[in-house]
């Protein structure tokens, strides 16, 4: 099976906890404090495998999550820090974050990698706590949270020359005559329902990636029939081969056909119709090929959507005519053709930028009274506290004041012995 587009998630490391401890010398009776520092988190990195094709893997497993780093120590030692965890997928791979549909990546090189979840730092140890006013802490921090996201992975086929056109006009069968492909041929409409590759290789030694791409009909670019199906792989491809059915026997007209599809990639993508085009005239073996092809000719006189006609090449991809022509022509193309540039969401250059402070933390309350604390920031903070520890809990109590908490629970109507939860701790209020 052929999968080209999956969500996944993906979870970061965290970082390891700092640590409280002190020095426990021989004739050292106070020693100062020594709590080693936790160890990174590890990161997700998405790699390219050149052994894969499909995005099939993930279809099974949709849920990855790294390592958290290791724990400080005693004697200051640093927790160790988490391997890397490598996600493997095909050449060809665009990794956007599902919220927001920004690319974060596009693998299309066999070495290229992207790191799309970034673990968290270690906490510190109570070493770097203290101070003259108090020279044993016993405050030490707990490993950032890893990053977590949503993310989609959309595999677009790297091929040099796409073969497009309607259903049954012989792309399949081209690209098996000329490639040692073998695509499923039938008589029926989208018989091709998945990509097909295939190697070109030509006498004097140059060779190219042709694919067969599912057929197009009219509405494809709103996604009628195979959709986006199709019109997502298009884009990586450098020339275009327009197969017509010149023998009409389908009951419509070449030169309608070519309209329609050319229109179709416009409205999915304008750029797409910058890449060179070559008219394949196929099924020239049957009777009114001949006639039809006539009357092709003329009419494309008036298109006006390609900025250069098109070559126009007559074939019969059953009986073999014409197709060393073609395929030498393609090949001279690709050479004078550079590779076009992945494109991005439009970025706006300039922004107007009002600020206004954030708070850093929500507050509301329960049906049964408890008040609720949350935001990024304040949540963040509060697992990054030591709750075994006195100390840690009175600074993480000084960082909310810091932040305006108490003040916010006085002007909402708080009052002594009030619940009040972060996250899966509870605590009492006081005034």
């Amino acid at each position: 099976m052929f999968v080209d587009q999956v969500k996944i998630n993906v979870k970061a490391g965290n970082g390891g906890n700092g640590m409280v401890a002190f020095r426990r010398e021989k004739f050292v009776p106070n020693g100062g404090p020594a709590g080693g520092d936790g160890g990174r988190g590890g990161n997700v990195v998405f790699v390219v495998d050149e052994g894969l094709r499909t995005l099939m893997d993930f279809r099974y497993q949709r849920k990855f999550k790294a390592k958290s780093g290791g724990n400080g120590a005693i004697k200051s030692m640093t927790g160790r820090g988490a391997e890397d965890t490598i996600i493997k997928v095909p050449q060809g791979t665009t990794i956007m974050d599902a919220e927001t549909d920004q690319v974060i990546g596009d693998l299309v090189a066999p070495d290229d990698s992207v790191i799309v979840a970034h673990g968290g730092r270690g906490g510190r140890g109570n070493i770097h706590f203290a101070s003259p006013k108090n020279p044993a802490p016993e405050i030490a921090e707990n490993g950032e949270p890893g990053e977590e996201r949503e993310i989609r992975l959309e595999l677009k086929v790297l091929a040099d020359v796409g073969l497009v056109g309607f259903p049954s006009v012989g792309k399949s069968t081209l690209l098996s005559t000329v490639t040692s492909a073998k695509p499923k041929i039938a008589e029926y409409h989208f018989t091709t329902l998945v990509p097909n590759l295939g190697m070109v290789r030509l006498p004097d030694g140059r060779d190219f990636v042709m694919a067969d791409l599912p057929g197009l009909i009219e509405g494809a670019a709103n996604g009628v029939g195979l959709g986006f199906q199709f019109l997502r792989h298009v884009e990586r491809t450098r020339v275009i081969l327009h197969l017509i059915d010149m023998s009409g026997l389908e009951g419509r007209t070449p030169y309608d056909d070519f309209e329609k599809i050319n229109q179709e990639l416009q409205t999915y993508d304008p750029d797409i119709l910058k890449r060179p085009q070559i008219v394949v005239a196929n099924k020239m073996d049957m009777p009114d090929s001949a006639e039809n092809l006539a009357q092709f000719k003329e009419d494309l006189k008036q298109d006006t959507l390609l900025a250069q006609t098109p070559e126009i090449f007559a074939v019969s991809a059953l009986t073999h005519d014409g197709l060393t022509p073609l395929l030498q022509r393609t090949a001279d193309m690709l050479a004078e053709t550079p590779q076009f540039p992945v494109k991005q969401p439009e970025v706006a250059t300039t922004a107007e930028y009002n600020f206004q402070p954030e708070a850093g933390f929500t507050l509301n309350q329960d049906a049964d009274g408890t008040w609720i604390l949350g935001g990024d920031k304040l949540v963040k903070l509060f697992k990054m506290t030591d709750v075994n520890h006195e100390e840690s809990l009175l600074r993480f109590a000084r960082q909310m004041r810091g932040m305006g908490v108490d003040d916010s629970l006085r002007e909402h109507g708080a009052k002594n012995g009030d619940l009040v939860k972060i996250d899966d701790f509870t605590f009492e209020y006081m005034a």
